[in-house]
């Protein structure tokens, strides 16, 4: 959550504005992100329904049902929150707070939170915004203000970019980093219910658009050869989709130009999809240029995937080496060991593997060739292919780790101790 304080002029929280004057305001398209709404009325599930077809809410993924609160916490006791969740409350300052205290037990760490209340209360609008609600709205209120508030959490001065970059590279080529990068970007669209943009950046030999099943016209190379034109319609223009939340920013796969960049070609692409996407998947391939490093520094996590042989783990070591020097406050690169157990092939165990590295890996996946060449052959990824083979498993979880979905959950109760004990102090008075 995030704290986004709007105050304004002769009152608090967000409420409906004089007639006309939402119009008047220009408000910023949502970027593709999810929104789920628990409401207690029928009044305001009707309205937040309504607030999807605006124009605006185009790209996001919204959810509505019933329940307020107490439904929020529940559905996600055991499953990962949206980036915003709508919680609608009722007139109760204190069942407020403590709703929203259970709520936070299971909230992941950048999920936002909006309150829809029922009470014109500054002082509790004061204490929600010291706890990182993001707003606070106060019926009566418009589809236009629900949706200028959705817009300012991500468009606000200062807020945080809406989601990360995760870069995919091998330690050698051929060790099926590709096909790692497509198989946990898939899951974390359709597991995770995150949006996710691949980037295919082999211009000349990406294999994304095999990979999915997909033959668009146009991709990532009208971005790096048109840069004068780039902005975000024209990115979404470009995007071929895969499913509901995963999309494709495809390569040419074509030899009819060179495709030697300048070190920060893919600055402003990069820029573009941390303002819009959750989650984007850069697949890069095995080559060392001025971009390609780059691209691998400047990402939020790095995935290398290696498999078990001596030319595999001294390339790991310099890329890991060169990364932790590079990234010195950023986590270490993540290790997925990939064609391991290949038959009649000598290997370094995986165990020794990880030693020299100073890395456990993040996942140790077996060599399967009927399994993947299969999936590689029908355009397919695993899940579609086998759905209940075991290495979809270790595809999640490399999913959750690489969004934070695994990671404990950011329990906010020490910031909510101070009020929370002075209600239980006049309840027990």
């Amino acid at each position: 959550m995030i704290k986004h304080v709007q105050e304004q002029v002769g009152g608090f929280g967000s409420q409906a504005d004089a007639p006309g004057a939402a119009a008047a305001q220009v408000i910023a398209p949502l970027p593709r992100v999810s929104i789920q709404a628990f409401c207690e009325t029928p009044e305001i599930a009707r309205l937040i329904e309504q607030s999807t077809s605006d124009r605006r809410m185009e790209k996001a993924h919204v959810k509505v049902q019933m329940g307020g609160g107490l439904a929020a916490s529940e559905a996600y006791k055991n499953a990962p929150t949206p980036n915003v969740i709508v919680v609608e409350g009722d007139a109760h300052r204190e069942r407020l707070l403590e709703t929203l205290d259970r709520l936070s037990e299971v909230c992941d760490n950048d999920t936002k939170v909006v309150v829809i209340g029922q009470v014109n209360d500054v002082l509790l609008y004061r204490e929600l915004m010291r706890l990182g609600v993001s707003d606070y709205l106060v019926p009566p209120f418009g589809v236009v203000d629900l949706v200028r508030s959705l817009s300012e959490i991500f468009r606000a001065p200062g807020a945080d970019p809406v989601g990360r970059t995760v870069a995919f590279v091998g330690a050698k080529g051929g060790v099926g980093a590709s096909t790692v990068a497509h198989n946990v970007s898939w899951a974390i669209a359709r597991q995770l219910k995150l949006d996710c943009v691949v980037v295919d950046l082999d211009l000349a030999f990406g294999t994304a658009g095999l990979d999915f099943n997909q033959d668009p016209p146009q991709g990532v190379a009208e971005v790096v050869f048109a840069p004068d034109r780039l902005d975000a319609a024209l990115v979404d223009r470009l995007l071929s989709k895969c499913t509901e939340q995963l999309s494709l920013l495809a390569a040419p796969a074509t030899l009819d130009r060179v495709y030697d960049f300048h070190e920060d070609v893919f600055d402003p692409l990069l820029e573009i999809l941390r303002s819009n996407v959750p989650c984007a998947v850069l697949d890069i391939p095995h080559v060392w240029t001025a971009w390609s490093k780059r691209a691998l520094i400047a990402a939020d996590e790095v995935v290398l995937v290696a498999s078990p042989d001596l030319a595999n783990l001294r390339n790991a070591k310099n890329m890991i080496d060169l990364l932790r020097s590079a990234r010195p406050n950023d986590a270490a690169p993540r290790l997925v060991l990939n064609q391991v157990s290949v038959p009649k092939r000598a290997e370094i165990k995986p165990g020794d593997f990880a030693k020299a590295l100073d890395l456990q890996p993040s996942a140790v996946i077996a060599f399967d060739p009927q399994l993947f060449g299969t999936a590689a052959n029908n355009g397919q990824m695993i899940a579609e292919t086998s759905p209940s083979n075991k290495v979809n498993e270790a595809f999640l979880e490399l999913a959750k780790k690489l969004t934070g979905k695994s990671e404990a959950r950011r329990v906010k109760k020490t910031m909510l101790d101070p009020i929370m004990a002075r209600i239980n102090w006049k309840k027990a008075g």
